[in-house]
């Protein structure tokens, strides 16, 4: 491995850890890393110089001088992220430090027509308009339903937005920054923190149901791209028809437009039906939950790993972990309880988040 290379390795490493703890010490990166104190002196002091990281206060002294406590400058780069779906467009403008700075969602239906691209762009502008340091943003990153081949730039399929075999060239054209595409659900998956989840699956249960996993913290996406398409597994043969046109898939019994659709309200409104305990919206939560139960069952058999949920319906579940937990041991004779369950870090537009921090992970690496 070439000197720079290491070097840059090792300077991606400090940085990922500073930022996945908020703040640390020089010591603490030393001792948790695995790095001389010479090299973290090296690194953190080149930093400090460069304002990536900043010195935001002391520890309290073990006896000895107070160890510096050091941060990321989250204003250092920002990326933009947006989630297009068929019906709303959603943007995030993300900071080094992964936190969200700014967030809009608007009602726009999405076209194949120039106009909606046009308009998707003025949108940007406005989103955008208040942001100082501007240059300081590095690309923009946007999430679809569908199956994506990012590289080519071509939407596959997406039975959500009734294309195929579409050239994403087009949207791309509009925007003066460096564009990137992703899979929505695995552009979730990019939000979490890949290395405190070396083997885990991703829920994305959004008015679509989609996922996604990674293996060793690398996404795996299938031979064709479609590697994580949870929604379309059968869960009640010959059961509701999906959108897809199939019987029974998972979508059509555990995506969050179920709860939307059955009430014909927002997931928001319906949500604080349950908490108020209406018999309606608690038999329609309920039938839900025991769905969601039956078709982690069966990707913890499959997949032997944690499962992450998120998505629009996921970030609700915080509150409903243990009846869901008491649920999915009902089907699951295997486990002794559902630890491998877990959170989504994310519970607003984590597709936008995750193709945002494309961008910022990509310059990490060359600090």
């Amino acid at each position: 491995m070439a000197g720079t290379e290491k070097k840059n390795i090792t300077r991606s490493k400090i940085v990922n850890y500073i930022i996945n703890h908020e703040a640390t010490s020089k010591v603490e990166l030393s001792k948790n890393l695995n790095l001389s104190m010479p090299t973290v002196l090296a690194n953190v002091n080149d930093l400090l110089a460069n304002g990536i990281a900043v010195e935001t206060g002391e520890y309290e002294s073990t006896g000895g001088r107070k160890a510096k406590r050091i941060s990321i400058n989250p204003a250092y780069r920002y990326a933009v992220g947006i989630r297009i779906t068929a019906k709303h467009v959603g943007f995030v403008l993300v900071n080094l430090n992964y936190e969200i700075e700014k967030y809009e969602r608007i009602r726009l239906k999405f076209s194949t027509e120039a106009s909606y691209y046009s308009q998707v762009g003025e949108e940007l502008d406005q989103f955008l308009e208040d942001v100082e340091n501007r240059e300081r943003i590095l690309g923009i990153g946007i999430s679809i339903p569908g199956i994506i081949n990012p590289k080519d730039r071509m939407l596959i399929k997406s039975h959500a937005l009734q294309l195929e075999n579409y050239s994403l060239s087009f949207l791309e054209q509009v925007f003066s920054l460096p564009v990137y595409f992703e899979n929505d659900a695995n552009a979730a998956m990019m939000a979490e923190d890949l290395n405190a989840y070396k083997n885990a699956l991703y829920l994305s249960l959004n008015n679509t149901l989609g996922g996604a996993f990674c293996i060793d913290g690398k996404l795996i996406p299938g031979e064709n791209q479609k590697a994580g398409e949870f929604g379309h597994m059968i869960l009640v043969p010959g059961g509701k028809r999906c959108y897809c046109g199939k019987l029974g898939c998972a979508d059509a019994y555990c995506a969050a437009s179920v709860l939307i659709n059955e009430m014909n309200q927002t997931l928001e409104q319906f949500m604080k039906k349950v908490e108020k305990h209406e018999e309606s919206a608690v038999r329609i939560w309920e039938e839900y939950l025991n769905n969601l139960a039956i078709l982690i069952s069966n990707l913890r058999m499959a997949y032997d790993m944690d499962i992450i949920l998120g998505g629009e319906a996921g970030g609700y579940l915080a509150d409903y972990m243990i009846p869901l937990g008491e649920k999915v041991m009902e089907y699951n004779g295997f486990d002794h309880d559902v630890r491998y369950l877990k959170n989504c870090s994310y519970k607003r537009e984590a597709s936008a988040v995750g193709v945002a921090k494309h961008f910022l992970q990509d310059f990490i690496k060359t600090i």
